[in-house]
């Protein structure tokens, strides 16, 4: 069976079902004809059994048969066509009169059979049908009636519809298969054609697309499945091949600078301060390089590996104050008014190490956009179970046509020149990612020059203990 082909396969299993629906209604038809044959025959045993009756009387105590006629019939008289024998027994079964076409044999009576009941029996070695029934005159039981037919033409005609079904029904299942092969071979040319489309997509021909069946059968919605599942790969690959050049190019660029910056410093003797001066901007570059070799890790780390998820109490006040702590200079310096409010403290159940990431993104991105002597709010609160937390700033904002890119690895939007802003990109991005890992709600709005709100909707600590 595992040798045979797909549609070889489907075709088999179609004659298995047709078979048997075949089989079923021939045997049907046989016996629904044998039946109406029968019945037949008995409604003439019985129709010959009441004439008969009618045609006796008793003289002087002995049977006597009416009409001496009868036996000069045809059907009395010969066992070629059509023949009806008849046999009269007294009461101890011996025979008092026979029809002449018996010659020198006779009818058995059956002990074993019930009166009344037709039955098949044998007479010279052919098939006979054969009824027997009290002979009575005047409610006294005198002998037996015996009448019988024979079947030679009846078995005749149901042997011949036997050989027929017997012949038809291979010839049938043998025509059914190679239709019902034909059609299955048309109905699964979709899937040759998934066969011939996987053969020549590669990893470098990623263009190729099954043709979809005019039918819109599950075969069409196969095929469609699959090419939206090429459609996600081609477009997973060439986001993999865009990320991994703009990866090269972020890494790139600082290396250059900083190899620039030492050759025009080696070329010929300078001052203390001209070399303070390009030190310091060398460890500059080299603190962006560090940054983002520990965003495209932290990235590789967390990419879709929820093993890697440690989720815990998380004291959500404390998170924020530290990370308010690690830009305090920045605050400082640009005299950024930071307004916290948190009326209680929050705990929230998630991943400590994530969701210090996911705040410090958000929050430093806040600060280092804002415009000097602007507000940043930091709010929190409980809405159905859920810790709010609302983030808003006074800073450039970001253009509506750039509000998805950003969330594109390396996409920085160029609505207002900030190229002053050091930045990686990577940001929001490592926040999209994470926030969907941990199934924190994550929506952004901004407008260019008003600033930007981000809205973060973790799941409360003691709300998750209630699960477990």
């Amino acid at each position: 069976m595992t040798s045979l082909s797909f549609r070889n396969r489907i075709a088999l299993n179609y004659i298995v079902g047709t078979g048997l629906l075949v089989l079923a209604v021939f045997s049907a038809i046989y016996f629904i004809v044998k039946l109406t044959v029968y019945n037949h025959i008995d409604e003439n045993l019985n129709i010959e059994v009441q004439d008969h009756f009618k045609e006796l009387r008793i003289e002087k105590g002995a049977i006597v048969f009416m009409d001496a006629e009868e036996w000069e019939e045809r059907e009395h008289n010969s066992v070629d066509v059509n023949p009806i024998f008849v046999q009269f027994l007294d009461l101890n079964k011996k025979i008092i009169e026979k029809s002449p076409n018996l010659k020198n044999e006779k009818l058995v009576f059956h002990e074993s059979k019930v009166l009344f009941h037709p039955f098949d029996s044998k007479l010279l070695g052919s098939k006979i049908r054969q009824i027997q029934v009290p002979l009575q005159i005047k409610s006294k039981k005198v002998g037996y009636l015996i009448i019988a037919m024979s079947l030679s033409d009846s078995s005749k005609v149901l042997d011949n519809l036997m050989d027929t079904l017997l012949i038809t029904f291979p010839i049938i299942l043998l025509i059914l298969f190679f239709l019902a092969r034909f059609y299955a071979g048309r109905s699964i040319k979709p899937i040759n054609n998934i066969i011939q489309t996987s053969k020549i997509i590669t990893k470098d021909n990623l263009k190729a697309r099954i043709p979809l069946p005019k039918t819109r059968d599950e075969l069409f919605t196969l095929s469609k499945t699959i090419n939206n599942l090429l459609n996600r790969i081609e477009d997973a690959i060439e986001r993999e091949k865009q990320f991994t050049s703009d990866a090269s190019h972020e890494l790139r660029t600082p290396l250059t600078v900083i190899k620039g910056t030492l050759e025009v410093l080696v070329r010929k003797p300078r001052d203390s301060k001209e070399y303070e001066e390009k030190i310091n901007y060398c460890i500059n570059e080299v603190d962006h390089l560090n940054s983002l070799v520990d965003q495209l890790l932290m990235m590789a780390r967390f990419e879709n590996q929820k093993q890697n998820i440690l989720k815990e109490n998380v004291y959500l006040n404390a998170v924020i104050l530290d990370v308010l702590k690690l830009n305090a200079e920045k605050i400082k310096a640009e005299k950024i008014n930071v307004i916290l409010n948190s009326p209680e403290e929050f705990y929230i159940y998630s991943d400590n190490y994530l969701a210090v990431t996911i705040l410090r993104n958000i929050i430093s991105n806040a600060i280092k956009y804002s415009k000097p002597d602007s507000e940043v709010k930091i709010s929190l609160s409980r809405e159905n179970d859920k810790i709010i937390c609302n983030i808003s700033d006074q800073g450039i904002g970001i253009a509506k046509k750039d509000l998805e890119s950003i969330l594109n690895p390396f996409f920085r939007s160029d609505s207002l020149n900030h190229s002053e802003i050091k930045g990686t990109g990577l940001g929001l991005f490592i926040v999209k990612r994470m926030t969907d890992l941990l199934q924190i709600k994550f929506k952004i709005e901004s407008e260019i020059g008003k600033g930007t709100k981000v809205l973060l909707v973790f799941e409360e600590y003691n709300n998750s203990l209630k699960q477990f």
